[in-house]
């Protein structure tokens, strides 16, 4: 998240996009001559990419009583034109969309939140019923993963925490290994943007990952938050490639575009990605600090296409 917008207020935003096509911002070259030619860009076709649509809060909702610049069709459609594959984060209601568009929903929200996590006991008989009904809606569309969290700790340590969350994971992945749905922790940094948020190091979720014992259970490695909390990226991620199923990008200071105005060589991580066998999905989390949000997006997509 950023200072301005957090995660949780975008996504209950997200659907009130609602105006047409001729509403939206101009196009970058590359999307213009896509659109009129009715292409696709093509990408290298190493990495599978994704974005996470609440990020786009600024082209897809509406503000002080002005309609949103695009709808969240025409947002996938674009997507699409770019090469992408995947928009990350969704619910429900806007899984057709995607799939109309020709690309998949590659992390798919759950029905936890950031601070209301595993890591209690109390939660697990409110969870385990909520993701037994979420993982088979997932499975029907046939997208691969369904994203969840450890959360808050309230002065709760670590191993407490730890055992916590694999009692309440354990119950849940029979239902994921039986529908073929991974189950994904994403690791946040309790540094800047998720205070007191638990799954906040590598090491904790990989031993998280051991004790739950399932291929059906892996993490979300997000570089922006790993890196405010660890950095050693790309150590880190040829150690525990095998617990990772999923990697979000984002620039570090701010969240915002991933380019040489900031401190991370995404190129090179994306190297190390794929050197481990990588064939899952990287999803552009970062949120556009320029006007032209889409040429932001494209640009970064570039970036991470080695």
């Amino acid at each position: 998240m950023n200072q301005t917008m957090s995660r949780r207020s975008a996504l209950r935003t997200l659907g009130g996009a609602t105006v047409a096509l001729a509403t939206a911002g101009p196009l970058s070259d590359p999307l213009r001559a896509a659109e009129e030619e009715g292409a696709r860009a093509k990408l290298k076709g190493n990495i599978h990419h994704s974005v996470c649509a609440w990020c786009y809060g600024s082209l897809l909702n509406p503000r002080k009583g002005r309609p949103a610049k695009m709808t969240f069709e025409d947002f996938c459609r674009r997507c699409y034109q770019l090469g992408l594959e995947s928009v990350d984060l969704l619910g429900p209601d806007r899984w057709d969309a995607v799939k109309q568009a020709g690309l998949t929903c590659a992390m798919c929200n759950g029905p936890d939140n950031i601070p209301y996590g595993w890591n209690r006991i109390e939660h697990h008989e409110v969870l385990l019923p909520k993701f037994a009904a979420a993982i088979p809606k997932v499975a029907e569309y046939g997208f691969p993963h369904i994203i969840t969290f450890s959360g808050t700790r309230r002065g709760m340590g670590d191993e407490e925490g730890l055992e916590n969350c694999a009692k309440g994971l354990k119950r849940l992945v029979p239902i994921a290994e039986e529908h073929k749905v991974t189950v994904v922790m994403e690791l946040l940094n309790s540094k800047v943007d998720h205070k007191d948020y638990m799954a906040d190091h590598t090491a904790w979720g990989v031993e998280l990952c051991k004790r739950v014992g399932s291929e059906r259970f892996k993490l979300l490695y997000d570089i922006y938050h790993m890196q405010i909390m660890e950095g050693d990226l790309i150590r880190t991620i040829k150690d525990n490639h095998q617990y990772i199923a999923h990697y979000h990008t984002g620039g570090v200071p701010g969240r915002h575009e991933i380019d040489d105005t900031q401190e991370i060589f995404y190129p090179a991580v994306m190297r190390a990605i794929l050197s481990t066998g990588f064939t899952g999905f990287v999803a552009q989390e970062f949120v556009p600090s320029r006007p032209d949000a889409l040429a932001s997006l494209e640009e970064c997509v570039r970036i991470c296409d080695v």
